[in-house]
């Protein structure tokens, strides 16, 4: 690529990113009442994106070959202690890739 193809690219990018995070405030300005549609995504989409996230991550785990499922399971009970004892999801999130990281490397 060019130079001013790349430039191109970066300028499309950086608008593409600015339209999605500023459209939904154009459109769902406080003047007017969010739709009851609109409200239910918000509540229903990060459970229901949590849970393809886990089923993604955990499709290719094999209980009946090499580490059995061992060092998943346990980063997953790691995760769910961790956000019912701080709440705080990055550091479930942190802790649980941690932890398997450190499984995967040094233990299976």
């Amino acid at each position: 690529m060019t130079v001013s193809q790349h430039i191109i690219t970066i300028a499309l990018c950086v608008f593409a990113t600015l339209i999605t995070r500023f459209l939904p405030f154009l459109i769902f300005s406080g003047k007017k009442e969010t739709p009851k549609f609109v409200q239910y995504l918000g509540k229903a989409l990060p459970s229901a994106i949590f849970a393809l996230l886990i089923v993604y991550c955990l499709k290719d785990v094999s209980v009946l070959g090499g580490s059995h499922g061992i060092p998943e399971a346990i980063s997953i009970a790691l995760v769910v202690a961790l956000h019912l004892w701080k709440r705080q999801i990055l550091l479930s999130i942190a802790g649980g890739t941690f932890c398997y990281m450190m499984l995967v490397q040094f233990v299976f």
